[in-house]
């Protein structure tokens, strides 16, 4: 009678393990073509038309977690991190005319915000430009996600802000961070928008977990957790932080990149997943490099024209030392024309 009784209990805590499975256990998709053919970009950084590792810029900045758009007076823009002499992050912009070589402009955030890291960038339909990264109070501590508007590209490209919004903590006593911008709906204006903000916080002080949050008219900011999507890689295995993710559209559907680290703690054993929207699932990458790098952090993907005018995917990652190939580590930038 015991026998069975704990075979019951064993029954039951399986049953309450199912619904992190069932987020890939399902039939074909519409969007399965699509998502395959992404996933073979994302992992032939060997066969890209175009890539650079170890990326700086022409101050001799890293451009860690750098994120890339199209300049739609040409070319194109970025903002990306570099820790400054004083041990601090700071946040800067550059501009490129061919994806792989890149002027400083500027230090956005950092010298004057505290330590400032993790930037996304995004273009309003007003041609405003919203940025968003990871602040951290001057003394340490305090992470939470900042954004700052410019009214046009003329204000970025000097640091003139318009609005600025801090926001405050809502799902960790510890740290938010880490965020993506998946759209801006003007309203008409940056004072009526809503302003669609995916991150990260970190879950019980222990691991970072996703979240999806809204900024509406840049004074109001709500969020809540995304364990559906925590569960798509959880099912993989993962067993330490779910991290820094991105969205990009590609063949009429919605993709993203978002990393995971199965270990806690090692940086050799982190990866990058591609996950279906649509689907709510995630596969696994095997990332081919020139060295053979193994471990792959802070993708971004950006779906733009190349400089020879065809569409393209441009996807950056960081190459921790650890799992780094020869001449590999740092920021990753590649892209693919289709």
């Amino acid at each position: 009678m015991r026998t069975a009784r704990l075979l019951l209990v064993a029954l039951a805590v399986s049953a309450l393990a199912l619904p992190a499975l069932a987020a890939t256990a399902r039939p074909a998709a519409a969007s399965d073509p699509a998502r395959a053919e992404l996933r073979g970009i994302v992992e032939d950084v060997v066969g890209a038309t175009g890539k650079r590792y170890g990326m700086k810029d022409d101050a001799g900045h890293v451009m860690d977690t750098v994120k890339i758009i199209q300049d739609t007076t040409g070319g194109y823009l970025a903002v990306s991190h570099h820790m400054a002499s004083d041990g601090h992050f700071r946040v800067n912009l550059a501009t490129s005319t061919d994806l792989l070589n890149w002027h400083w402009v500027r230090e956005l955030a950092g010298s004057n915000t505290g330590p400032a890291s993790q930037p996304t960038i995004a273009q309003a339909s007003n041609g405003g430009f919203v940025l968003a990264w990871e602040q951290e109070q001057a003394g340490g501590g305090n992470n939470h996600l900042a954004l700052r508007y410019y009214a046009n590209r003329a204000d970025l490209l000097a640091g003139r802000l318009t609005r600025s919004f801090d926001a405050p903590r809502q799902l960790s006593s510890c740290a938010e961070g880490t965020p993506n911008i998946y759209g801006i709906t003007l309203s008409p204006d940056i004072d009526h928008s809503t302003i669609d903000l995916g991150g990260h916080y970190w879950w019980n002080c222990d691991r970072d977990r996703q979240q999806r949050g809204r900024l509406t008219n840049f004074s109001s900011w709500t969020t809540a957790a995304q364990p559906s999507f925590d569960n798509a890689l959880l099912y993989w295995g993962v067993g330490g932080n779910i991290g820094d993710r991105d969205q990009a559209g590609f063949r009429g559907y919605s993709f993203g990149l978002i990393e995971g680290q199965y270990t806690k703690g090692d940086f050799g054993s982190w990866r990058t997943f591609v996950y279906d929207y649509q689907t709510g699932n995630a596969d696994r990458t095997t990332i081919r490099t020139d060295a053979g790098s193994t471990a792959f952090a802070n993708p971004t993907i950006t779906s733009l024209r190349a400089p020879n005018g065809q569409p393209a995917l441009l996807i950056t990652l960081f190459i921790p030392s650890e799992g780094a190939g020869t001449g590999e580590s740092g920021a990753l930038i590649y892209y693919k024309t289709y």
